[in-house]
Protein backbone atom coordinates (compact mmCIF):
# COMPACT_ATOMS: atom_id res chain seq x y z
CA UNK A 1 0.00 0.00 0.00
CA UNK A 2 1.07 3.50 -0.74
CA UNK A 3 1.48 6.15 1.56
CA UNK A 4 -1.21 8.09 -0.59
CA UNK A 5 -3.14 5.20 -0.72
CA UNK A 6 -2.74 4.61 3.44
CA UNK A 7 -3.75 8.25 3.82
CA UNK A 8 -6.59 7.80 2.01
CA UNK A 9 -7.83 4.89 4.30
CA UNK A 10 -6.60 6.16 7.60
CA UNK A 11 -8.66 10.03 6.65
CA UNK A 12 -11.95 8.19 5.40
CA UNK A 13 -13.62 7.72 8.64
CA UNK A 14 -12.73 11.55 8.81
CA UNK A 15 -14.59 12.71 5.95
CA UNK A 16 -17.31 10.56 6.49
CA UNK A 17 -18.28 12.64 9.66
CA UNK A 18 -17.07 15.70 8.61
CA UNK A 19 -19.42 15.47 5.54
CA UNK A 20 -22.33 14.24 7.70
CA UNK A 21 -22.05 16.90 10.19
CA UNK A 22 -21.76 19.39 7.09
CA UNK A 23 -25.41 17.86 5.55
CA UNK A 24 -26.98 18.77 9.52
CA UNK A 25 -26.22 22.31 9.62
CA UNK A 26 -28.68 24.80 7.93
CA UNK A 27 -27.07 28.17 6.77
CA UNK A 28 -30.12 29.77 8.45
CA UNK A 29 -28.04 28.40 11.61
CA UNK A 30 -24.71 28.85 10.64
CA UNK A 31 -25.81 32.57 9.45
CA UNK A 32 -25.37 32.80 6.51
CA UNK A 33 -27.65 34.71 4.28
CA UNK A 34 -29.15 32.28 1.16
CA UNK A 35 -29.58 34.20 -2.38
CA UNK A 36 -32.45 33.29 -4.66
CA UNK A 37 -32.19 29.63 -6.43
CA UNK A 38 -32.46 26.34 -5.09
CA UNK A 39 -29.77 24.54 -3.04
CA UNK A 40 -28.54 21.30 -4.15
CA UNK A 41 -27.94 20.89 -0.07
CA UNK A 42 -30.23 21.22 2.86
CA UNK A 43 -27.32 21.74 4.76
CA UNK A 44 -23.74 23.74 4.37
CA UNK A 45 -21.66 23.95 1.01
CA UNK A 46 -18.31 22.78 1.37
CA UNK A 47 -17.06 26.58 0.09
CA UNK A 48 -19.10 27.91 2.81
CA UNK A 49 -18.12 25.75 5.71
CA UNK A 50 -14.36 26.07 4.82
CA UNK A 51 -14.97 29.69 4.83
CA UNK A 52 -16.37 29.77 8.38
CA UNK A 53 -13.65 27.57 9.53
CA UNK A 54 -10.93 29.90 7.82
CA UNK A 55 -8.72 27.36 5.57
CA UNK A 56 -9.11 27.15 1.80
CA UNK A 57 -11.88 25.16 -0.20
CA UNK A 58 -9.41 22.81 -2.24
CA UNK A 59 -7.66 21.94 1.80
CA UNK A 60 -11.24 21.34 2.79
CA UNK A 61 -11.99 19.34 -0.11
CA UNK A 62 -9.13 17.41 0.72
CA UNK A 63 -10.34 16.52 4.30
CA UNK A 64 -13.83 15.19 3.10
CA UNK A 65 -12.03 12.87 0.74
CA UNK A 66 -9.70 11.48 2.75
CA UNK A 67 -6.97 12.67 0.93
CA UNK A 68 -5.43 15.38 4.10
CA UNK A 69 -4.57 13.66 7.23
CA UNK A 70 -2.52 15.98 9.45
CA UNK A 71 -5.25 18.11 10.20
CA UNK A 72 -3.15 20.36 12.89
CA UNK A 73 -5.35 20.80 16.54
CA UNK A 74 -6.08 24.61 15.31
CA UNK A 75 -7.81 23.06 12.22
CA UNK A 76 -9.83 20.91 14.19
CA UNK A 77 -10.94 23.23 16.89
CA UNK A 78 -11.85 25.41 13.94
CA UNK A 79 -13.91 23.04 12.22
CA UNK A 80 -15.80 21.80 14.90
CA UNK A 81 -17.13 25.36 15.94
CA UNK A 82 -18.12 26.09 12.14
CA UNK A 83 -19.95 23.03 12.41
CA UNK A 84 -21.20 23.74 15.75
CA UNK A 85 -20.11 20.29 17.39
CA UNK A 86 -21.22 19.63 21.00
CA UNK A 87 -18.89 18.41 23.49
CA UNK A 88 -19.17 14.51 22.69
CA UNK A 89 -19.23 15.17 18.85
CA UNK A 90 -15.84 17.51 19.53
CA UNK A 91 -14.17 14.84 21.00
CA UNK A 92 -14.89 11.98 18.40
CA UNK A 93 -13.22 14.59 15.97
CA UNK A 94 -10.09 15.23 17.53
CA UNK A 95 -10.36 11.61 17.99
CA UNK A 96 -10.75 10.64 14.12
CA UNK A 97 -8.00 13.51 13.14
CA UNK A 98 -5.75 11.76 15.69
CA UNK A 99 -6.34 8.60 13.76
CA UNK A 100 -6.43 9.67 10.20
CA UNK A 101 -2.57 9.39 9.59
CA UNK A 102 -1.88 5.99 11.32
CA UNK A 103 -1.73 3.25 9.13
CA UNK A 104 -4.52 1.09 8.75
CA UNK A 105 -4.42 -2.08 11.01
CA UNK A 106 -5.59 -5.68 10.09
CA UNK A 107 -6.19 -8.70 11.54
CA UNK A 108 -7.24 -7.74 14.88
CA UNK A 109 -8.55 -10.37 16.83
CA UNK A 110 -12.42 -10.38 18.35
CA UNK A 111 -11.98 -9.26 22.09
CA UNK A 112 -12.80 -12.01 25.16
CA UNK A 113 -16.25 -12.78 25.78
CA UNK A 114 -15.04 -14.16 29.18
CA UNK A 115 -17.05 -12.06 32.55
CA UNK A 116 -14.47 -11.96 34.94
CA UNK A 117 -16.06 -14.08 38.07
CA UNK A 118 -16.49 -11.25 40.34
CA UNK A 119 -18.93 -9.50 37.69
CA UNK A 120 -20.72 -12.55 37.77
CA UNK A 121 -21.69 -12.26 41.15
CA UNK A 122 -22.29 -8.78 40.77
CA UNK A 123 -25.40 -9.66 39.16
CA UNK A 124 -26.70 -12.48 41.25
CA UNK A 125 -26.11 -9.83 44.02
CA UNK A 126 -27.89 -7.06 42.23
CA UNK A 127 -31.29 -9.40 42.46
CA UNK A 128 -34.09 -8.62 41.75
CA UNK A 129 -33.14 -5.80 39.87
CA UNK A 130 -32.22 -6.94 36.28
CA UNK A 131 -28.57 -6.75 35.28
CA UNK A 132 -26.63 -8.02 32.84
CA UNK A 133 -22.88 -7.57 31.06
CA UNK A 134 -22.47 -5.93 27.58
CA UNK A 135 -19.30 -6.22 25.25
CA UNK A 136 -18.19 -3.37 23.52
CA UNK A 137 -20.82 -4.12 20.47
CA UNK A 138 -23.09 -5.09 23.21
CA UNK A 139 -23.31 -8.67 22.81
CA UNK A 140 -25.19 -9.72 25.70
CA UNK A 141 -22.33 -11.86 27.59
CA UNK A 142 -24.00 -12.71 31.32
CA UNK A 143 -27.11 -11.75 32.87
CA UNK A 144 -29.27 -12.18 36.25
CA UNK A 145 -32.62 -13.92 35.68
CA UNK A 146 -35.06 -10.55 35.31
CA UNK A 147 -31.77 -8.94 33.39
CA UNK A 148 -32.58 -11.70 30.46
CA UNK A 149 -36.40 -12.03 30.69
CA UNK A 150 -36.56 -8.34 30.36
CA UNK A 151 -35.12 -8.43 27.16
CA UNK A 152 -38.03 -9.87 26.31
CA UNK A 153 -37.64 -12.37 23.67
CA UNK A 154 -33.71 -12.03 23.56
CA UNK A 155 -33.85 -15.74 25.29
CA UNK A 156 -35.07 -17.21 22.01
CA UNK A 157 -32.16 -16.62 20.57
CA UNK A 158 -29.09 -18.68 20.79
CA UNK A 159 -26.12 -16.92 23.20
CA UNK A 160 -23.88 -16.54 20.46
CA UNK A 161 -26.98 -14.20 18.79
CA UNK A 162 -27.81 -12.26 21.62
CA UNK A 163 -27.03 -8.79 20.95
CA UNK A 164 -28.95 -5.57 22.55
CA UNK A 165 -28.54 -3.53 19.36
CA UNK A 166 -28.91 -6.52 17.21
CA UNK A 167 -32.26 -7.01 19.14
CA UNK A 168 -33.81 -3.58 19.23
CA UNK A 169 -33.89 -3.87 15.21
CA UNK A 170 -34.05 -7.57 14.19
CA UNK A 171 -36.41 -8.83 17.01
CA UNK A 172 -39.88 -8.71 16.31
CA UNK A 173 -41.11 -8.46 20.06
CA UNK A 174 -38.14 -5.22 20.83
CA UNK A 175 -40.58 -2.79 19.29
CA UNK A 176 -43.42 -2.89 21.22
CA UNK A 177 -41.44 -3.63 24.48
CA UNK A 178 -39.71 -0.04 24.72
CA UNK A 179 -42.20 2.98 24.93
CA UNK A 180 -39.39 4.78 23.43
CA UNK A 181 -37.96 2.68 20.73
CA UNK A 182 -37.20 5.43 18.33
CA UNK A 183 -35.14 7.50 21.16
CA UNK A 184 -33.43 4.46 22.33
CA UNK A 185 -32.70 3.49 18.24
CA UNK A 186 -31.07 7.14 17.80
CA UNK A 187 -28.95 6.32 21.05
CA UNK A 188 -27.45 2.71 20.31
CA UNK A 189 -26.79 3.81 17.22
CA UNK A 190 -24.74 6.82 17.62
CA UNK A 191 -23.20 4.79 20.65
CA UNK A 192 -22.18 2.25 17.65
CA UNK A 193 -20.80 4.90 15.75
CA UNK A 194 -18.78 6.34 18.16
CA UNK A 195 -17.17 2.88 18.41
CA UNK A 196 -16.85 2.44 14.70
CA UNK A 197 -15.27 5.42 14.33
CA UNK A 198 -12.35 4.62 16.81
CA UNK A 199 -11.72 1.08 15.64
CA UNK A 200 -12.63 0.89 12.54
CA UNK A 201 -11.49 -2.57 11.61
CA UNK A 202 -12.74 -4.52 14.84
CA UNK A 203 -14.42 -7.74 13.76
CA UNK A 204 -16.54 -7.71 16.34
CA UNK A 205 -18.16 -4.14 15.42
CA UNK A 206 -17.98 -4.83 11.70
CA UNK A 207 -19.57 -7.73 11.32
CA UNK A 208 -22.52 -6.25 13.44
CA UNK A 209 -22.68 -3.63 11.25
CA UNK A 210 -23.12 -5.13 7.88
CA UNK A 211 -25.47 -7.41 9.03
CA UNK A 212 -27.79 -4.45 10.32
CA UNK A 213 -27.08 -2.54 7.16
CA UNK A 214 -27.97 -5.57 5.11
CA UNK A 215 -31.47 -6.53 7.25
CA UNK A 216 -32.93 -2.82 8.79
CA UNK A 217 -33.99 0.45 6.89
CA UNK A 218 -34.66 1.93 10.32
CA UNK A 219 -30.57 1.29 10.73
CA UNK A 220 -29.45 2.10 7.73
CA UNK A 221 -31.16 5.64 8.38
CA UNK A 222 -30.01 6.53 11.32
CA UNK A 223 -26.70 4.80 10.72
CA UNK A 224 -26.57 7.71 7.51
CA UNK A 225 -26.97 10.54 10.21
CA UNK A 226 -23.71 9.78 11.86
CA UNK A 227 -24.90 10.97 14.90
CA UNK A 228 -22.27 9.93 17.89
CA UNK A 229 -23.24 10.63 21.27
CA UNK A 230 -23.49 7.96 24.37
CA UNK A 231 -25.22 8.10 27.73
CA UNK A 232 -24.41 6.45 30.71
CA UNK A 233 -27.71 6.58 32.72
CA UNK A 234 -31.21 7.59 32.52
CA UNK A 235 -34.31 5.41 32.51
CA UNK A 236 -36.16 3.21 29.91
CA UNK A 237 -40.18 3.17 29.70
CA UNK A 238 -40.90 -0.82 29.21
CA UNK A 239 -44.36 -2.46 27.96
CA UNK A 240 -43.35 -5.90 28.84
CA UNK A 241 -45.67 -9.22 28.03
CA UNK A 242 -45.23 -10.58 31.77
CA UNK A 243 -45.76 -7.22 34.14
CA UNK A 244 -47.30 -4.23 32.44
CA UNK A 245 -45.95 -1.08 31.95
CA UNK A 246 -42.62 0.11 34.05
CA UNK A 247 -40.20 2.35 33.95
CA UNK A 248 -37.11 1.99 35.46
CA UNK A 249 -33.43 4.11 35.85
CA UNK A 250 -30.36 2.25 34.69
CA UNK A 251 -26.88 3.00 35.08
CA UNK A 252 -23.83 1.86 32.97
CA UNK A 253 -20.71 1.50 34.50
CA UNK A 254 -17.44 -0.03 32.85
CA UNK A 255 -15.38 -3.09 34.16
CA UNK A 256 -11.97 -2.25 34.23
CA UNK A 257 -9.42 -4.81 32.88
CA UNK A 258 -12.00 -5.84 30.39
CA UNK A 259 -11.93 -4.85 26.72
CA UNK A 260 -14.66 -2.63 26.53
CA UNK A 261 -17.37 -4.91 28.59
CA UNK A 262 -19.94 -2.78 30.44
CA UNK A 263 -22.32 -3.54 33.68
CA UNK A 264 -25.96 -2.27 33.18
CA UNK A 265 -28.31 -2.28 36.05
CA UNK A 266 -31.89 -1.76 36.90
CA UNK A 267 -33.36 0.29 39.73
CA UNK A 268 -36.87 0.72 41.09
CA UNK A 269 -37.56 2.84 44.10
CA UNK A 270 -39.40 0.36 47.16
CA UNK A 271 -42.83 0.49 47.40
CA UNK A 272 -43.48 1.54 43.90
CA UNK A 273 -45.15 -0.35 41.27
CA UNK A 274 -42.69 -0.55 39.42
CA UNK A 275 -40.32 -2.34 42.11
CA UNK A 276 -43.22 -4.51 42.52
CA UNK A 277 -43.01 -5.44 38.91
CA UNK A 278 -39.72 -6.12 38.86
CA UNK A 279 -40.05 -8.39 41.78
CA UNK A 280 -42.26 -10.30 39.89
CA UNK A 281 -40.28 -10.45 37.30
CA UNK A 282 -37.21 -11.97 38.81
CA UNK A 283 -39.39 -14.62 40.39
CA UNK A 284 -40.49 -15.38 37.07
CA UNK A 285 -37.46 -15.59 35.45
CA UNK A 286 -36.17 -18.02 38.03
CA UNK A 287 -39.11 -20.05 38.00
CA UNK A 288 -39.03 -20.72 34.19
CA UNK A 289 -35.20 -20.93 34.31
CA UNK A 290 -35.47 -23.65 37.04
CA UNK A 291 -38.31 -25.22 34.45
CA UNK A 292 -36.35 -25.29 31.91
CA UNK A 293 -33.13 -26.53 34.13
CA UNK A 294 -35.30 -29.55 34.73
CA UNK A 295 -36.39 -30.52 31.62
CA UNK A 296 -32.69 -30.49 30.22
CA UNK A 297 -32.07 -33.04 33.27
Amino acid sequence: MTADQRGSAGGAELGCFLRARRAAVTPDRAGIAVGPGLRRTPGLRREELAALAGVSIDYYIRLERGKEVHPSPAVVESLGRALQLDEHEQAHLRELAARAARPVAGGQPAPTRTVPPGAQSMLESLRPNPAYVLSRASDLLAANPSGLRLLNGMADWPAGRRNTIRHLFLHPAARGLYRDWNELTSGCVARLRTLAGIEPDAPDVTGLIEELLGESKEFAHLWDRYEVRGTTHGHKAFRHPEVGDLTLGYQSMRLDGTPGQRLISYFAEPGTRDHDAVVLLDVTAAEHAATAADRLG
